[in-house]
């Protein structure tokens, strides 16, 4: 198995920083069978936190996730979200009620709210502090929120509570790096990256190719390299296919050297500027 690198929350609790994603999973029932082996591979291969929400395929993901871990419920860091349109303080827990009905489990570990919408954020935080306390989640946290969204949760009482922020996040995508990551290292708010593949068209990257060949791996995993030697960064590729999932765990054990990572920057450079927040 492979030595997956963890990310600690401001709970104390580590997770793994390389994840499972679901998004596009629960659309097609011929294909439900192969997303629930390739979860449960990614689990024995020690890729425990996996990443839902009730958008993806209208709860579809969330069911497939369910089948996947009725077994091992305690082994799984569980992540869901909720449509921005439900995040009114009672909406929110209306909205989890019906999540956990179809992941089959009492709770979450991470509840976030996916985007922002009309509902104030001091009501969202009120549903998501109600639900900590009931236990029915175990921490909360956003999506898709820039620096300036940040800020002003922070005002919000009991804002501060928030744990992760999920964004897009790769080698194409580094707008976050000039301003949103650091601020949030800072504050030791996990980064949570999705799309780290750019939904796969990072593998054809010629520069990419081309380090992937001298270390006999996959540019895949070259790209989900690069995001787990960001401190605080939690990657979440999704794949259906069992053995493309132990392709990304495999990831974790790439050790890139100095000169090559000079060459993923001028191929992909950081960000010199602010940036809108990227988003998919």
């Amino acid at each position: 198995m492979p030595d997956i690198p963890t990310v600690t929350l401001p709970s104390g609790v580590s997770v793994p920083a390389l994840g499972l994603g679901t998004w596009n999973m629960g659309e097609d029932v011929r294909k439900a069978s192969a997303e629930i082996e390739s979860l449960k591979r990614g689990l024995d291969l020690g890729m425990t936190l996996i990443d839902t929400a009730e958008m993806y395929a209208e709860g579809g993901a969330e069911k497939i996730t369910g089948a996947a871990i009725a077994a091992r419920r305690d082994e799984v860091f569980l992540v869901s979200k909720v449509y921005p349109w439900n995040a009114s303080r009672q909406g929110v827990i209306d909205a989890c009620e019906r999540s956990l009905k179809r992941l089959r489990t009492d709770r979450l570990d991470l509840y976030l709210l996916h985007w922002r919408g009309e509902h104030p954020l001091a009501e969202t935080v009120a549903g998501f502090e109600e639900l900590r306390r009931a236990g029915k989640i175990g921490a909360w946290g956003v999506s898709n929120f820039d620096v300036a969204d940040m800020e002003e949760l922070m005002i919000v009482p009991e804002g501060k509570n928030c744990a992760a922020n999920q964004v897009l996040y790769n080698l194409s995508r580094r707008g976050v790096e000039y301003d949103l990551l650091p601020w949030c290292q800072q504050r030791e708010i996990a980064i949570m990256a999705y799309s780290p593949i750019e939904q796969g068209r990072l593998v054809r990257n010629d520069t990419l190719i081309h380090i992937s060949k001298a270390y006999q791996a996959t540019p895949a995993q070259v790209a989900l390299a690069f995001l787990l030697e960001r401190e605080g960064v939690i990657a979440i590729p999704k794949s259906a296919n069992p053995d493309r999932v132990a392709e990304n765990a495999a990831a974790a054990e790439l050790e890139i050297s100095d000169e090559d990572w000079a060459a993923l920057d001028a191929a992909f450079p950081p960000p010199t500027e602010k940036r809108p927040l990227a988003m998919i």
